[in-house]
């Protein structure tokens, strides 16, 4: 055979033709051609000692294989195809072969994972998602203060925690000893390190990061894995054995409020699947639009930002008594490949951002000035707060955890604003302000009941209705017409859903038509009993509102149930809500006794003067005043509020209730109510609802002898102009006609409120007037010009009128005021 035929022949395995069909002889044309293929083999040989990678856009010139997993693994050399996985890891056709060819040694591994992964996960097995998966080699950081460097594990080390936390330069991880020498550090880093960090390397990225034992698992049991950044390989995203998806997500439908073992039950942060409506709940896969807003670069595709924000919120929500930092993150990421590297860096971003808004580090916490939440670029601003009520001192905690300097003015000569506790009841705390906590779950009044190691009383449902003369009404009837109240609530939304502001009218006005339409139409006739129950469910809905239904909205007067609010439990906090107040309080500049009378935004800076003719400059000024004073120009503004905010300012009503605590030497109700939280009180006729309606055991262990009862409706005119002991005596006719069986002893110790009187409050919270709507609490929230800032119950349209709204009004504007 000539040498000519020998080069052909070469050639010809390299391209579609044949040697057979070649001519024996040739003539000097194609003798010409066949010396310029042989010169062009030559060419290719060379070309044959390294190949690029193909993808579009890689910077990898000489890629190398990580895996090294074949006996032929191209290593640095030629392969006849790179697989990309980033811009610097790269594996060659010959280890995909290992693993992905069934004759081949490593494919017994890769089935084994992808029945696993399939079981699992949602997203497609491949062989890259197997690759990133399992063969990647880790990263880790120096955890030396003056190194930092990123060091590259060796493929049979497994990161975990402990590793990633104690990690030094040079240090043998098979026996946690450093190598011999001081100089491990002075190394140099590998250059594929500070390309991770460009923008356009991410975008290269094959595969999204999904991290291995995040915290979060336990919490996100019921989702894919692969859906919420967790890899589906690890045993703590393993479904049940034998599980179908389906009866998975069957099985919670009927177990809703999944808890994680050991943790506040309280405390649950993800919304599992199908579950909507529950408060301060976040889609563990999906993004909110205030972090689209912030991270829009994850809008494409977002499972990094989810499985980094999923991991830092629990583990916020696994220990919330000590601020969560960086560096307490960061060794619980553990993923493999640079990407680990991205990840360390976008969760310090992400970090910030959730403590800014404050979903973690919330709450109580108290941090020292070189402690302080956020970067430094935060720190050049000062801020006036008027108001030490929960509004105020919760933006004030969360500004200054921050490192931005905060002073509050506090008119009053004490702190809490609505929240007043008095604790001169013998072993008892009292609230003469707010007390209860209505729907636990996700309060931050649990979370920092937490904090502060506090249990919270959970409210039974009983409820016996007694009615003037000593007799407990029959269940039945209670129940018959709590049937037919709501069923006038809901004929009240069906009238509003085409209604307008203009169209709308008083809700007692509506309430009386609808109930006079049904009597009319059904034929049916209430006993004089049946009528006095009615009446007392009139005067819980005033209790609601905070008014009596003349002035409330019937087409607003709900309004807030259009968000999700909270659920679960409602309790009874012992220890009074001052205690939170007081623990918020700590440590804040407060001013007492400085009542302002005027702000002033007209120049740079803003000036606020006091009554006493200090004038004070800041940057920024939060206004946490209640609306009653708002109403009543209690504060000067120049240039003056907008009509816009002065209308809706005036488009809510200053809802008042007042409340009676006695004391008495025995507890004479404990046979009759056996072991209920409270009990209720028939009204006698409609002139009397709302006077003492509902009667509070204020000690739920039954050691001392303490009562707490509310005053609502018209019954607040009523009792108005009487003094403190005409009150005591209505209010001892009252009980005595309830208990009429037994004698009742005469207090020997009592209080009652007067916050209508109280020229700093003169309210105890808002409602929506007839010809108003729940949009008026987001205009007056709305800040001015960046500089005037507004919180309170009466800002919060979400969860207005209680003291987790007003908290949150004040975390809400702290993050306002820090990003501007």
């Amino acid at each position: 055979m000539s040498t000519g035929r020998v080069r052909t022949k070469k050639k010809a395995c390299s391209s579609d033709q044949s040697p057979d069909n070649l001519p024996l002889r040739s003539s000097g044309r194609q003798v010409k051609k066949k010396a310029a293929e042989a010169a062009d083999d030559d060419d290719e040989a060379s070309e044959k000692k390294y190949r690029k990678c193909e993808k579009a856009g890689c910077t990898a010139t000489c890629p190398v294989c990580f895996a090294s997993a074949a006996e032929r693994c191209a290593k640095n050399g030629y392969t006849s195809r790179w697989y990309h996985l980033s811009c610097g890891e790269h594996f060659c056709n010959e280890c995909f072969d290992h693993y992905y060819r069934s004759h081949k040694d490593g494919y017994e591994k890769y089935t084994a994972w992808k029945r696993i992964w399939t079981s699992n996960g949602k997203s497609e097995p491949s062989p890259k998602a197997f690759m990133a998966d399992q063969q990647l080699p880790y990263w880790v950081q120096c955890t030396k203060p003056d190194c930092g460097k990123w060091r590259q594990l060796t493929k049979e080390i497994q990161l975990t925690p402990q590793i990633a936390k104690t990690y030094r330069c040079g240090m043998k991880l098979n026996n946690s000893t450093k190598t011999e020498g001081s100089d491990q550090c002075s190394m140099p880093e590998d250059l594929r390190v500070a390309e991770v960090s460009d923008h356009w390397w991410y975008s290269m990225l094959i595969l999204p990061p999904l991290l291995k034992d995040s915290v979060a698992a336990p919490f996100l049991a019921a989702y894919y894995p692969d859906c919420v950044g967790m890899s589906p390989s690890c045993t703590s995203t393993n479904r049940l054995p034998g599980e179908s998806n389906l009866v998975k997500l069957e099985h919670l439908k009927s177990v809703p409020n999944l808890t994680v073992a050991g943790m506040n039950k309280y405390f649950q942060p993800f919304y599992q699947p199908n579950e909507c409506g529950k408060a301060l709940c976040v889609r563990p896969d999906v993004m909110e639009l205030d972090e689209l807003y912030e991270f829009p670069e994850y809008s494409r595709d977002p499972t990094m930002y989810l499985a980094l924000r999923n991991l830092i919120l629990a583990l916020w929500y696994t220990n919330c008594k000590e601020a969560l930092t960086p560096q307490k993150c960061i060794h619980h990421i553990i993923v493999r490949g640079l990407v680990r590297i991205r990840c360390v860096q976008e969760m310090e971003r992400i970090l910030y951002f959730m403590t800014r808004k404050g979903l973690i580090n919330t709450g109580i916490l108290s941090v020292s000035p070189d402690q302080y939440l956020l970067p430094k670029e935060y720190h050049n601003k000062s801020v006036i707060i008027v108001g030490a009520g929960a509004a105020g001192l919760a933006a004030a905690r969360q500004l200054h955890n921050f490192g931005i300097k905060v002073i509050i003015l506090e008119a009053k000569d004490r702190i809490g604003g609505r929240v007043w506790d008095d604790k001169t009841f013998k072993g008892v705390t009292v609230g003469r302000g707010a007390q209860i906590v209505n729907g636990c779950v996700n309060n931050p009044m649990a979370l920092m009941c937490e904090q502060l190691g506090i249990k919270m009383h959970k409210l039974g449902e009983k409820c016996d209705l007694i009615q003037e003369g000593g007799r407990i009404t029959d269940p039945t009837i209670d129940k018959r017409m709590d049937f037919h109240f709501n069923a006038i609530l809901d004929v009240v939304s069906e009238w509003r859903k085409d209604k307008s502001q203009h169209q709308d009218v008083p809700l007692g006005e509506k309430i009386q038509e609808i109930y006079k339409a049904f009597i009319q139409e059904s034929g049916i006739q209430f006993s004089e009993l049946e009528e006095k129950v009615l009446q007392f469910h009139l005067s819980n809905l005033e209790y609601a509102c905070g008014s009596n239904l003349s002035q409330v909205s019937a087409r607003s007067w709900d309004h807030n149930e259009f968000f999700a609010q909270f659920a679960g439990d409602h309790t009874l906090l012992t220890v009074g809500y001052s205690t939170v107040i007081d623990k918020l309080a700590e440590g804040l500049d407060i001013r007492l006794n400085f009542p302002v009378q005027s702000i002033d935004y007209s120049g740079e800076e803003v000036q606020v003067t006091t009554a006493d003719g200090t004038v004070w400059t800041t940057q920024k000024v939060l206004v946490t005043v209640p609306l009653a004073l708002l109403q009543k120009n209690a504060i000067q503004f120049n240039p003056p509020l907008s009509e816009k905010k002065i209308k809706a300012i005036n488009s809510l009503g200053a809802g008042i209730i007042e409340k009676i605590a006695l004391q008495f030497p025995y507890r004479f109700w404990d046979s009759k109510i056996q072991g209920a939280d409270f009990f209720g009180h028939v009204p006698p006729n409609s002139s009397q609802r709302g006077l003492f309606s509902v009667f509070y055991d204020m000690d739920p262990e039954g050691k001392q002898s303490i009562l707490m009862s509310v005053v609502t409706g018209d019954a607040v005119t009523t009792i108005k102009n009487l003094d403190d002991k005409q009150v005591l005596q209505q209010c001892m006719t009252v009980l005595r006609e309830l208990f009429k069986e037994q004698e009742v002893p005469d207090p020997v110790k009592f209080f009652v409120t007067r916050w209508s009187k109280d020229p700093w409050l003169q309210m105890a919270y808002s409602f929506v007037k007839t010809g108003g709507s729940g949009e008026a609490y987001d205009i007056i929230a709305e800040d001015i010009q960046g500089k005037i800032f507004f919180a309170g119950e009466a800002t919060n349209r979400h969860f207005p009128q209680t003291v987790t709204g007003a908290y949150l009004s004040g975390v809400r504007e702290a993050s306002k005021i820090a990003a501007f």
